[in-house]
């Protein structure tokens, strides 16, 4: 592609087509927005997986068309994050349908077993969790939540506003 030594052309192609993929990117933030890679939702997670791995593709392009395929493609992915998370925004049933819904593992101090076994999140995955967020005690722990993108999100201290259990999958509570 770009030298006759198959080393030095190999190295001048990762470096060359490596910038060029990320610059393409970055540009692609820039148009799009932040939220791009925000991992927010599971659609953003996936999104965030799959330009890791074009990334990765565009650095090895044997040719020019290889390198402006895979920056179609990256461009495509940014249009339709950008459109779903516009379609989302408009309608409630969309959103029901392309997001999981966030599933409470814990409340109050008690480990909910059958979440644990419907979301198939193992107990000592769960105190994993609660150590790395510094719970020391399971009594202080108001709520342990699997969010959207896999996330585990741990409420500790003496009081947990109402609110942040809203859209939440909790089998403690009749409909909320």
């Amino acid at each position: 592609m770009f030298f006759d030594h198959d080393m030095l052309d190999a190295i001048a192609k990762g470096l060359l087509l490596s910038a060029i993929g990320l610059f393409w990117i970055i540009l692609l933030v820039r148009i799009v927005g932040l939220r791009s890679f925000s991992k927010m939702t599971n659609f953003d997670f996936v999104m965030t997986v799959a330009m890791g791995s074009l990334l990765a593709g565009a650095s090895q392009s044997n040719a020019w068309v290889e390198l402006f395929q895979t920056m179609a493609a990256m461009a495509s992915l940014f249009a339709v994050q950008y459109t779903v998370a516009q379609i989302r925004q408009r309608s409630d049933r969309f959103d029901e349908l392309v997001q999981n819904t966030p599933v409470l593992l814990m409340k109050d101090g008690v480990i909910l077993h059958d979440m644990l076994r419907r979301t198939r999140v193992s107990e000592e995955d769960l105190i994993a969790k609660l150590r790395e967020a510094n719970a020391l005690d399971l009594s202080q722990v108001r709520a342990v939540v699997l969010e959207t993108t896999g996330n585990v999100t741990v409420l500790h201290g003496e009081h947990v506003d109402e609110r942040l259990f809203t859209g939440l999958e909790d089998p403690t509570q009749s409909k909320r």
